[in-house]
């Protein structure tokens, strides 16, 4: 088993470290954490990278926490920030940590059966014990001033004209607070984070010195980018969470299968738990046959079913294949009223009641006036293009436009029309 510094590295997942890491590690099982930030309730993909490292800690036989900001989240971080965030009251956080805790089940174990098993903290609960004068007496006369604005994410806030308020100037101290909690009472030696986090991660060190008189060591992890430069994570809707409420497992999975050639040999070695010469091998067959997208199809597949499920992965690929007319009308039936609704995302829709419906006696009168003008211009052109084949009903060809309506409709309420190769329609019976 590779050690977890070369894990990371062979993955292209290291960016920085204290020195002498290596050798800690080296001792014995070692603990570690990772924080997040609970703005949200739910994780998303750029959270990504941060819980892969935890789920490599872990692999490699040491203790990781995952420290859920409860406290720190009421204040945001300024790294890399151009404004301040809206600040979060207590009930909302509570929230955002209780789902954020679920979604981090999913990779790391926390079972009791294992030495090196995770634990889930909160800053909340220890800094909730703190007055503000107690902490800038304890805590607070440890680091200067000079050390603090010495850090770039605090010089880019002061040098591009939007300040800093003290609220986010004293983030860096409570995190390195953190730090020291941990070493001190949990025996945690080593604090992980995305690469903007490093001069936050130094602070921790700097205090466990002055504080404690101990050592401890920095990690950090690249901040993953596109290779077309725009911002990893983001599309047109928005984040791409991992609570299917915000993101259906189909659009997550359709996320990864389109990612570029360029881009798939990066992730599938960062968010995948595949062996080097496992990846080292589809990349082989991907180059041989770049059109077939081996690469996105199976990174698509292992994120997929580690953030949801099988059963999500198998229904996402039906729903793909769907458009590509390679499935069934017991493949169309099977999708969830989301995911069909999320396919065919966008596509013209004809809304009939009920009454109007029962009583169309012909398919020719589905495409009479309850949808005339939308799918066809008149009946006549309906005819003809049933004639020559060319229309579909829930995935089957309709061949007599005389022919009866008997349709099993889709979720209970729903046609898909499909005219040509490509143009689908989508009729919703109320």
């Amino acid at each position: 088993m590779n050690s977890f510094i070369e894990e990371l590295r062979w993955r292209g997942m290291l960016q920085d470290m204290t020195p002498e890491i290596e050798e800690h590690l080296s001792k014995g099982m070692a603990s570690a954490y990772l924080g997040f930030d609970p703005t949200a309730d739910s994780l998303h993909i750029g959270h990504l990278v941060g819980v892969m490292t935890l789920l490599h800690f872990q692999r490699a036989g040491h203790k990781p926490f995952a420290l859920v900001g409860g406290a720190t989240g009421m204040i945001g971080d300024p790294s890399f920030k151009s404004a301040e965030r809206n600040l979060l009251n207590k009930d909302t956080l509570d929230h955002n940590v209780s789902c954020i805790k679920a979604q981090l089940s999913k990779f790391l174990d926390f079972s009791g059966a294992t030495e090196n098993k995770a634990e889930l903290v909160n800053n909340y609960d220890w800094m909730s014990q703190f007055s503000f004068l107690e902490f800038i007496r304890d805590v607070g006369k440890h680091i200067t001033v000079n050390y603090m604005m010495s850090k770039d994410s605090v010089k880019r806030r002061l040098e591009d004209g939007n300040g800093l308020s003290f609220t986010e100037f004293s983030y860096q101290l409570i995190q390195g607070y953190d730090f020291y909690h941990l070493w001190k009472n949990r025996n945690c030696s080593i604090q992980l984070g995305g690469s903007d986090q490093w001069g936050n991660i130094v602070t921790g060190t700097e205090l466990i010195r002055r504080m404690g008189g101990g050592s401890a060591y920095a990690l950090t992890v690249p901040l993953i980018t596109k290779a077309d430069g725009t911002k990893f994570g983001k599309t047109e809707g928005g984040s791409v969470w991992l609570d299917p409420e915000k993101t259906s497992p189909y659009a997550f999975y359709q996320f990864w299968l389109n990612v570029s050639d360029e881009d798939a040999s990066k992730y599938i070695r960062i968010f995948t738990t595949l062996d080097q010469a496992s990846i080292e091998g589809l990349e082989k067959e991907h180059q041989e046959a770049p059109h077939l997208r081996i690469l996105q199809k199976e990174i698509a597949k292992n994120v997929t079913i580690m953030v949801h499920s099988e059963e999500d992965f198998e229904m996402a690929v039906k729903a793909s294949a769907i458009l590509f007319g390679k499935s069934s009308t017991e493949d169309l039936a099977s999708l969830d009223e989301r995911t069909f609704l999320q396919v065919f995302d966008g596509v013209p829709q004809v809304q009939i009641s009920k009454s109007d419906y029962e009583g169309l006696e012909s398919v020719l009168d589905l495409f009479g006036e309850p949808s005339q003008g939308v799918i066809f211009s008149s009946k006549g052109e309906a005819r003809k293009m049933i004639q020559g084949g060319g229309v579909s009903i829930n995935k089957e060809k309709i061949a007599d436009p005389n022919g009866g309506i008997s349709f099993e409709l889709l979720q209970g309420k729903y046609l898909l029309v499909q005219k040509g190769k490509k143009n689908y329609y989508i009729v919703e019976i109320r």
